[in-house]
């Protein structure tokens, strides 16, 4: 599973960069979300792989969707991929976008990969160990690991925020909580900055989908962290048919490391 992924991951973030050096035409969605060449290309390559080694696993990938194409994910098992995530920072020139690939169970992320290409570095877990990895200047191979794990809360906390949603509501949950310090990035890196302790908790309360979160929150769990929502539940994957939203939209929630409450933290005054 963890070779797979890394390959496939690396794989699309070599297409995307082929096409972020080259410049590439932004289409809008129905949902007025941006999506590229990047992001189709990136998704086949991904689908492909995952199709040879994994071929009984459904995949719900976000522009599969888009188009209408939802498999059958009643086995409680399937991956959850996201191409392309933080096409925002992608067309704007940053660097925070990213590769995500997660594997869920019963609605648990057991398995992801987040990979930032242009940052030649991810995150991964497997078997509830996370690990931080870099890749070599031919994106081909992996230039070094290191596991990483969630920092105890101290006196002084730091948050990460989204850098193209932020909220009011964000806002006023950092100076409920007393956090003064808060880094705006892209993509589900924010995620990863959580999980291996750069920071401690990671507030949204803008909508995202199902694969925006998957592979970032796997790392983030398995480096000893959570993802709940503000009633303090976990949130779960695989949301299908739900009466107030769109199929696999997730609703607010609170990611953090080790020593947070996540239901004290959902309360905002």
């Amino acid at each position: 599973m963890k070779g797979v992924m890394e390959i496939a991951a690396l794989a699309a973030g070599r297409a995307i960069m082929a096409v972020h050096k080259a410049g590439t035409d932004v289409h809008y969605k129905p949902d007025s979300s941006p999506v590229t060449e990047a992001d189709e290309e990136a998704e086949r390559v991904i689908l492909e792989a995952l199709a040879r080694h994994f071929p009984k696993i459904p995949v719900v990938a976000e522009e599969a969707v888009a188009a209408g194409r939802i498999p059958d994910i009643s086995g409680d098992l399937f991956f959850l991929v996201d191409p392309l995530d933080g096409t925002k920072e992608f067309v704007a020139g940053r660097n925070e976008f990213t590769v995500n690939i997660a594997l869920v169970r019963d609605g648990v992320p057991i398995a992801g990969i987040v990979y930032a290409p242009a940052l030649a570095a991810g995150f991964i877990a497997v078997d509830k160990r996370a690990e931080r990895f870099t890749v070599a200047p031919d994106e081909r191979t992996i230039a070094g690991r290191q596991d990483i794990g969630c920092r105890g809360r101290g006196a002084a906390l730091t948050a990460v925020a989204s850098r193209s949603h932020d909220t009011p509501e964000t806002a006023r949950f950092l100076d409920d909580h007393g956090i003064d310090a808060c880094t705006a990035i892209g993509s589900s890196l924010k995620f990863c900055l959580v999980a291996e302790g750069l920071a401690d908790v990671y507030p949204r309360f803008s909508r995202t989908m199902e694969w925006d979160t998957a592979a970032g929150d796997a790392v983030l769990r398995a480096a000893g962290g959570e993802t709940r929502t503000l009633d303090g539940r976990p949130l779960v994957y695989g949301k299908r048919r739900q009466r107030h939203d769109s199929d696999f939209a997730n609703p607010n929630f609170i990611a953090s490391g080790a020593g947070w409450s996540a239901t004290a933290a959902g309360a905002t005054k």
